[in-house]
């Protein structure tokens, strides 16, 4: 079996697969068109997000039989038709779900507790503790939008805080008992507090809009560690501003770049996100959520895992 690696890893994941029997090639920097030109000497490949896997990309690689991401999403891979042509994906969500779970509820206790507004306004001499009075999880109702591995994980990570957690999902039955799942109308209702656990689908692309904020109840706490997409900023920064979203912790942003590795190409920054990031209840992270010492190596590993078990 021979293998691509197109994206840096830890380095376990060759190794196992050096000791399993595959023949590795590794490249890292080569541009899209050049890799197409010899994808075709290959049994799989191993990525991140470096470029978009698309039908050309497909048609050229004619021996193909797997794509492995070493993450969670799959969306710069064109699934349908890689799956037309027998082509096997893989992720790994099981390798980052925990840091995911432990960031977002980071985020949520720094904006909770005013942490770093507070942090921000002591470093320049400024003592305001009225100011900075926080909020107290205990007895909030939290609502989360998916429940696959991450919102799972996020769910068992509340439990403790004696609050109540709520779960939507397009799929049926997946509540269990860190998490009840209900219709989307009654977490609309009910939920102090949002955290999106979604791929970027065609049902998720700028979900999060002003018709959907306004279908809250109450003014809410909003948390996205999923995609950047998800979330229309010029719409999250009026809510912020006339007072339906209390505060929000975003790992990830509407202006990413698809590969994740840079916000994005023009200096100049939009000005939606311009507006968001001078808001003092804003917390933000560059997509580092399931980005950690930790999550690097489980990553390798189920991926490597995962390769063995297709038995090719």
């Amino acid at each position: 079996m021979k293998i691509l690696h197109l994206d840096k890893n830890h380095p376990i994941l060759i190794k196992q697969l050096e000791s399993a029997g595959a023949i590795n090639h590794e490249d890292y920097s080569s541009p899209k068109e050049t890799i197409e030109k010899i994808i075709n000497h290959y049994d799989g490949i191993v990525i991140r997000s470096r470029f978009k896997i698309d039908s050309q990309f497909i048609d050229a690689a004619t021996n193909l039989k797997f794509i492995a991401r070493v993450g969670a999403g799959l969306e710069s891979i064109d699934i349908p038709y890689a799956e037309n042509r027998g082509v096997t994906l893989i992720s790994a969500p099981e390798g980052n779900k925990n840091a995911v779970g432990e960031h977002t509820l980071g985020m949520l206790l720094s904006l909770f507790n005013n942490l770093n507004k507070a942090d921000r306004e002591l470093r320049i001499g400024a003592w305001n503790r009225e100011a900075n009075r926080g909020t107290e999880l205990d007895g909030k109702t939290v609502g989360l939008i998916g429940y696959g591995n991450m919102g799972r994980a996020f769910a068992k990570k509340l439990k403790g805080f004696n609050c109540t957690v709520l779960c939507y999902d397009i799929k049926d039955n997946v509540g269990n008992k860190n998490a009840t799942q209900v219709s989307l109308k009654t977490l609309q209702e009910l939920a102090d507090v949002l955290s999106l656990h979604v791929p970027w689908t065609p049902l998720t692309n700028k979900m999060i809009n002003t018709d959907f904020i306004n279908s809250f109840q109450k003014p809410f706490w909003l948390f996205n560690t999923a995609r950047g997409k998800c979330v229309v900023t010029s719409d999250l920064v009026t809510a912020m501003k006339n007072g339906k979203i209390l505060g929000a912790g975003l790992d990830v942003l509407e202006y990413e770049n698809l590969s994740f590795e840079s916000l994005f190409t023009d200096k100049v920054l939009p000005k939606a996100l311009e507006e968001l990031l001078q808001l003092d209840n804003v917390l933000v992270s560059p997509h580092i959520a399931g980005w950690t010492v930790e999550s690097k190596i489980k990553l390798a590993e189920i991926t490597v895992e995962k390769i063995i078990n297709l038995n090719l």
